[in-house]
């Protein structure tokens, strides 16, 4: 498939479904969960309209909210019109997607590195020990939405750790399973700054292709950063679209 077959694919199945509110679908989660648009049809006529409510909602909910703008929705200056509204971008990544069929599942690791699918608490746990190490951040907000996905949703979540010698956790990543599209989503996979350079990202792509190859999965997706666009490329996926995160930070205090 073309890259422009391959994005309106992802659109159709995934993006798209019954509308929440007037020109927007939107995924509001009870407790942990992430919360935002990931799907509007507006126009000039109707976007500040639906941008104003999903201003108010995230007020009177006193939560972050996260509105998905991809390069090809509508109308052009929809970026514009979030950032009037109090929205703030953070930095664009590159949708990527390949078909599962046709990616390397050959697993390759450096000496003294496994692979381990984890399921609970403690597994989390060495997930965001990864991440941290790798971003050099406060990781108790993925935390909070890993633990509750694995204990709401556990069939759509499979999240991998990959460890050094001595149980060090050394990068994390997981796959998304989006039920009845053909797509599944991959997420995570930073490396711990000692580490980088010699495969482990790859082989984290590898196994979850595999494990989405044996679910049936036709599509993986990657919202992919900068670093992890020539590797996923040389992979063989294809870059369909950029998609900058607009966020609404909540008020507190």
């Amino acid at each position: 498939m073309d890259p422009i077959a391959l994005r309106d694919a992802y659109d159709l199945r995934v993006r798209r479904g019954p509308a929440t509110a007037p020109g927007v679908r939107r995924f509001d989660a009870e407790e942990e969960g992430w919360c935002g648009v990931v799907w509007s049809d507006l126009d000039a006529h109707t976007a500040d309209a639906a941008i104003a409510e999903e201003v108010r909602r995230a007020e009177a909910l006193g939560r972050d909210t996260e509105w998905k703008l991809y390069d090809h929705d509508l109308p052009a200056d929809l970026g514009d019109r979030l950032r009037r509204a109090g929205f703030v971008p953070e930095p664009p990544e590159t949708l990527m997607i390949a078909e599962t069929a046709a990616l390397d599942t050959r697993v390759r690791l450096p000496e003294g590195v496994r692979l381990v699918d984890v399921r609970d608490a403690d597994g989390v746990d060495l997930a965001i020990r990864a991440h941290d190490a790798a971003f050099g951040g406060d990781g108790e907000p993925l935390r909070a939405r890993l633990l509750h996905a694995l204990e709401t949703t556990p069939g759509d979540l499979t999240l991998t750790v990959a460890l050094a010698e001595g149980g060090l956790p050394v990068s994390a990543a997981r796959i998304e399973y989006f039920p009845g599209t053909g797509f599944a989503g991959l997420w995570g996979g930073g490396t711990h700054p000692g580490w980088r350079g010699r495969g482990i990202y790859r082989a984290l792509v590898a196994h979850r292709a595999r494990a989405a190859a044996a679910r049936g999965v036709s599509f993986l997706q990657v919202d992919a950063s900068e670093e992890s666009r020539p590797i996923l490329r040389r992979l063989g996926f294809a870059a369909v679209a950029t998609t900058t995160p607009y966020v609404l930070r909540a008020r507190r205090g």
